[in-house]
């Protein structure tokens, strides 16, 4: 996995210090903390856990260890697009690990990660509630059911940039 490099803003870096400043004296400030954070920077890299355990005088593993228990934050960019495949049964059985195996390698990324431009990001689930379209990818909020690998191509398409294009 290519470690992509942390791109913080003055401005973000000030927004951050403005939301150390609002939960100063909060008990349970961290999940709170952890939430703007999330919000300025679109992810938690080891550069702004390091900041909210310095603010908070707390030690970074426990920053690292509330930001790796709950699903709802992630450690890694998301691309200006964010593939979602469904792993659920109903898009398993059907085929899903071989449509995300071909965005995989269309992509040059594994899920969990991002390509180096930010183009593109790629996570799976278990379920999006299209069972009867499966295996269903969703990218933004568009669902695409009965995917089958040779249509991949042609769905990125759609989000790449005329120089991108094959």
């Amino acid at each position: 996995m290519e470690t992509l490099k942390f791109e913080g803003t003055p401005e973000q870096e000030k927004e951050l210090q403005a939301v150390f400043k609002k939960y100063e004296n909060v008990p349970g400030r961290l999940m709170p903390v952890l939430q703007e954070a999330q919000d300025i920077y679109g992810y938690l890299p080891i550069e702004v856990q390091r900041m909210i355990a310095d603010a908070l005088g707390i030690s970074l593993s426990e920053v690292y260890g509330v930001a790796t228990f709950y699903s709802q934050f992630s450690l890694s960019p998301k691309g200006e697009n964010r593939i979602s495949v469904c792993l659920g049964t109903a898009c398993y059985v059907k085929g899903a690990d071989k449509v995300l195996a071909e965005i995989e390698n269309q992509l040059g990324i594994k899920a969990g990660e991002c390509t180096p431009d930010r183009k593109f990001s790629i996570d799976t689930c278990r379920c999006v509630g299209a069972c009867g379209l499966a295996p269903v990818i969703m990218i933004n909020d568009k669902v695409y059911g009965k995917v089958d690998p040779k249509q991949v191509s042609a769905i990125l398409d759609e989000y790449r940039g005329e120089a991108d294009k094959k």
